[in-house]
């Protein structure tokens, strides 16, 4: 059965492999960047590769929260059922370590960004029969700083998108109790995969691309995950295929996450 799927930061990398791999398929997927004349020339892509005319662009830059609540209200008023959100968007390397209202780059692109994009579209994604969130995270997860949340201290470019990782994941966790009608995994789509953020980053890479699109692609289809939510997939773990896993500590600490969930809602 098609199905309406979203994968933000789709026109690279493993969202734009993954995206392709679904329009074969024949669902309509919405392809998300930052560029409206890349994300056109993706669609177009996708279009003649797929055979599948259902291929739409959503533009908004992540790195601006008043351009991601622009593009939710577009998405609330023209999608009305979102069977699958794939929140990929992610960056590493940064020109600016803040955003020009004042934030970390990397938590806004990649957790507060999906944070307030999520949660704005909830209704739609509850009009699903068998919704799912796939929240991408990271191997690398570190204790999430309120100063470096709020910009108020400037942490390595590891540091902050370490930090920005476990953001995400504790509140996958914490959107999983919140919305028992959809199912959230966090997903590590495994370290160092041929794609240009990990080229950037380190100009190397362990694993081809299509290893975290196979995976992307299983949890976000395979009726074997219907009572996977609120767990966290870690592909680094086995060869060609990971397991569910566990995160860093701190995404178990029901106090962490409600000060976290709490401190993100004033941000956004």
């Amino acid at each position: 059965m098609s199905k309406t799927i979203i994968i933000t930061g789709s026109t690279d990398g493993i969202g734009k492999l993954t995206a392709l791999k679904l329009a074969k398929d024949g669902h309509t997927v919405y392809v998300h960047g930052r560029s409206e004349a890349k994300v056109a020339a993706v669609v177009t892509e996708i279009k003649e590769a797929s055979n599948n005319q259902n291929i739409k662009g959503l533009v908004a830059d992540f790195s601006d929260l008043n351009a991601v609540k622009k593009l939710a209200e577009i998405i609330k008023n023209e999608i009305p059922k979102i069977d699958i959100l794939i929140n990929n968007a992610g960056i590493f390397k940064s020109e600016s370590t803040l955003t020009k209202d004042g934030l970390d780059f990397r938590m806004v692109v990649n957790y507060l960004a999906p944070y307030l994009l999520t949660n704005a579209i909830l209704s739609n994604i509850e009009n699903a029969d068998s919704p799912r969130i796939i929240n991408l995270s990271s191997a690398a997860q570190a204790p999430v700083s309120e100063a470096v949340l709020r910009g108020k201290e400037q942490v390595s470019e590891n540091d902050s998108y370490a930090q920005s990782k476990l953001a995400l994941t504790m509140w996958s966790f914490n959107l999983a109790k919140q919305e028992p009608k959809i199912t959230v995994i966090a997903l590590n789509p495994g370290s160092l995969l041929n794609t240009k953020m990990a080229k950037e980053a380190f100009g190397d890479y362990w694993s081809p691309a299509e290893k975290g699109v196979d995976i992307l692609y299983d949890l976000a289809l395979s009726e074997s995950h219907n009572n996977d939510s609120g767990k966290y997939f870690d592909n680094d773990k086995g060869d060609p295929k990971g397991y569910f896993s566990q995160a860093h500590a701190n995404a178990y600490d029901a106090s962490k996450i409600k000060e976290l969930v709490s401190l993100s809602a004033t941000l956004v």
